[in-house]
């Protein structure tokens, strides 16, 4: 049976009109929007897509690739740099993160209770945050030399000898992480502050009431209420710090340096985004560097996943 418009009732075509006159009126907030897709998927998605067809091909930026399958993936599981590369960012990680969330906690509660220039301290302890990278890796390796360096100076003063703060693959590792805490310290330090504003302060009254005094409040009403936060800023720092890069590039390399880009002495400062630069970049192999980031991309999951189930399983035993 034909159907005609007669037979049509009236109210779909009423439905229909309507839903056409919504596109219409919604095309200039599509119209809006589109250049962030236009760009996400020119620079996000295509070059995510391509650089995991890369991996399974051999490629110096010149020429047609050559497909090699699972080889650049086999040379990656046995490539002993390479691990050690995610040893050194493991290690820096570990020695920069914790102690930077427990300063950034620190330095939120004493932002919470501050009364006067509490805007000026904020903005003061967020412009690490914001200052160039790079512009602090290269104060932080003059303060940290070992000829001329203000640290050692300050160690000397107090009766102690200098440390080899960048020719040792310790000492690097230490002034890196102290780079990244210094860096982060403040950020996380306001996001730890916006938690501690959002509990009601009808509990710290209550607490008050019974008895209780700033450190028993502190450890029993203000780090309970804010594990959502903190859970939060565990998940990004665990991000950030195992991509860390620009720190231990900056600080590695100079004009005087014969390998750049190698991780500075005994290879201690060769994080795995610094490895990956090396392969793909200074090396020219854009297939094995490809595969690289593709194994960097895994052990961050992984590992922040283990992160987030750890935390909620601390949260909520019964999960």
């Amino acid at each position: 049976m034909t159907l005609t418009a007669s037979t049509v009732p009236a109210g779909v075509h009423t439905s229909v009109r309507s839903r056409r006159r919504r596109a219409v009126r919604a095309w200039p907030a599509y119209v809006a929007i589109a250049p962030f897709f236009i760009l996400f998927l020119s620079f996000g998605l295509y070059p995510t897509i391509y650089s995991l067809v890369l991996s399974f091909q051999k490629w110096n930026g010149l020429g047609s690739p050559e497909w090699v399958g699972l080889d650049n993936y086999v040379r990656l599981a046995t490539d002993d740099t390479f691990w050690l590369s995610v040893r050194n960012t493991f290690v820096i990680f570990a020695i920069s993160t914790i102690p930077m969330m427990l300063l950034a906690l620190a330095v939120a509660a004493m932002l919470n209770n501050a009364v006067r220039y509490s805007t000026a301290l904020r903005i003061a302890y967020f412009v690490p945050n914001i200052t160039s990278v790079v512009a602090m890796a290269i104060l932080f390796g003059a303060i940290f030399g070992e000829s001329f360096g203000l640290m050692n100076a300050f160690l000397n003063a107090v009766g102690i000898p200098d440390f080899r703060w960048l020719s040792t693959p310790l000492g690097l590792q230490l002034t890196i992480s102290i780079l990244i805490t210094y860096q982060w310290t403040g950020y996380n330090a306001i996001i730890f502050l916006a938690g501690m504003q959002s509990i009601d302060s009808e509990v710290y009254e209550a607490a008050k009431v019974d008895g209780a005094g700033p450190v028993r409040t502190f450890f029993s009403i203000t780090l309970p209420l804010l594990r959502p936060t903190l859970i939060f800023v565990l998940i990004v720092s665990t991000i950030t710090g195992l991509q860390s890069f620009t720190e231990a590039q900056v600080l590695t390399s100079g004009p005087s340096t014969t390998n750049p880009n190698s991780g500075g002495a005994g290879q201690g400062g060769l994080t795995m985004v610094l490895y990956f630069y090396q392969q793909a970049f200074s090396h020219n192999k854009f297939g094995y560097g490809a595969s690289i980031a593709w194994g960097i991309f895994l052990i961050v999951l992984v590992f922040v996943i283990i992160s987030w189930r750890y935390s909620v399983k601390r949260e909520d035993p019964t999960r």
